[in-house]
């Protein structure tokens, strides 16, 4: 067995016990050793921004800025994230208000529901969609669009079921995006000037295929183990943390399936036919331009057409290629962001699920990127 492949088919499993693990040595470590926490907790707070503007950088050189345009299938799945965050809330306010005395417990599972589905696309998402053959265009406007979504809807929501004194719409909504946007406007900026100003410099950097994705895997080593700690140290009653842990896996399992199921309703814009060369009319239009079609013989002189099998190939690919980058947009969340979100505005407790979330999706990653590894050559490197 070749041991470079078996650890690629295993890299995110190992980055998630080594972060685990990592913690769990240090907590087990004397006393003396527990001295270097803050500046362990401040040097985490520093590398995980730096590896994710790295990450970003290095995705944005491969992508054109005419290629950051909204698709059809963006809206939907804004709807679904926004309708049932909304759809959650003014639902807790409903039963807040016909039962006093609803438990807090059932109420902190409620939040860490909202948080799970309002919670942004990770930035990392566009690394592990190119790695599954995805569209990177695609999943990286959809980033900047749920983030301006979050920003407007967390602070019109929230206050009905988790009231913030003293902190008005605006000042909310500043807040996230002053969190989001600088973290993904900057590397943006960055690589656009190193594309039009620096071209060697941006030939070169294309080199690094790879880099990203191991970049990233740095990164998670970090968040499981901030997320680790979180849980080893969280004063809450393991059933309720378990109970949270059943809402975020319920919450993921849910986004991958209806992001993918959006995705697959939706043909590409002009799918490539590689027969041909030609291109076809887009999702809306069932027929192709000449070269995709053939014509076939019908009763009484009539003749019908039928796509040619290049033709099905190209869109059946770009279904696939719809179902990954729409699955996941709204499966794979920036769990950093949605830990902040739950301490700055809901509960406290809620935070720790977006620890609980990046596990599960990280699962779901790992065997997505196995099934594809082995489903079809690595053309990455």
């Amino acid at each position: 067995m070749d041991l470079k492949q078996t650890i690629k088919d295993w890299m995110l499993p190992i980055a998630m016990l080594t972060g685990a693990s990592l913690y769990l040595i240090y907590d087990a470590l004397p006393e003396p050793v527990h001295r270097a926490g803050p500046f362990l907790n401040d040097l985490v707070a520093v590398l995980q921004p730096l590896l994710i503007f790295a990450m970003l950088f290095l995705t944005f050189c491969r992508i054109e800025p005419r290629e950051l345009k909204p698709h059809r299938w963006h809206w939907w799945l804004l709807l679904i994230q926004g309708g049932l965050f909304t759809l959650l809330g003014l639902g807790t306010v409903l039963l807040v208000k016909l039962f006093p005395g609803w438990g807090s417990e059932w109420k902190v599972l409620v939040e860490s529901a909202m948080l799970c589905l309002i919670c942004p696309t990770a930035t990392a998402a566009a690394v592990v969609t190119r790695k599954l053959g995805g569209d990177v265009p695609g999943i990286t406007t959809y980033i900047v669009l749920i983030n301006i979504l979050a920003a407007v809807l967390v602070p019109l929501i929230v206050p009905l079921i988790q009231p913030m004194a003293g902190l008005t719409f605006w000042e909310a909504f500043n807040m996230i995006l002053a969190k989001v946007l600088p973290l993904l406007m900057l590397p943006c900026f960055c690589a656009w000037l190193v594309r039009y100003l620096m071209p060697g410099v941006h030939r070169k950097l294309l080199k690094w295929q790879d880099l990203p994705f191991n970049l990233w895997v740095v990164a998670l080593v970090l968040a499981i183990a901030v997320t680790t700690k979180a849980i080893v140290t969280s004063e809450m009653s393991w059933t309720l943390i378990l109970a949270m842990s059943a809402v975020s896996l319920l919450c993921c399992i849910f986004q991958f399936r209806a992001g993918r199921y959006v995705g697959s309703c939706y043909k590409p814009r002009r799918p490539v036919l590689k027969s041909s060369g030609q291109r076809g009319r887009g999702p809306c239009h069932p027929r192709h331009e000449s070269g995709g079609t053939t014509s076939e013989a019908k009763g009484w002189g009539e003749r019908s057409e039928r796509p040619r099998p290049s033709a099905l190939k190209a869109e059946e690919r770009g279904r696939e290629v719809r179902k990954v980058t729409a699955g996941q947009s709204l499966g794979q969340k920036n769990t950093v962001f949605a830990i902040w979100l739950g301490y700055t505005f809901m509960t406290p407790e809620t935070a720790i699920v977006g620890g609980l979330y990046s596990i599960w999706h990280n699962c779901f990653n790992s065997w997505q990127l196995y099934r594809h590894n082995h489903r079809t050559p690595d053309t990455s490197e």
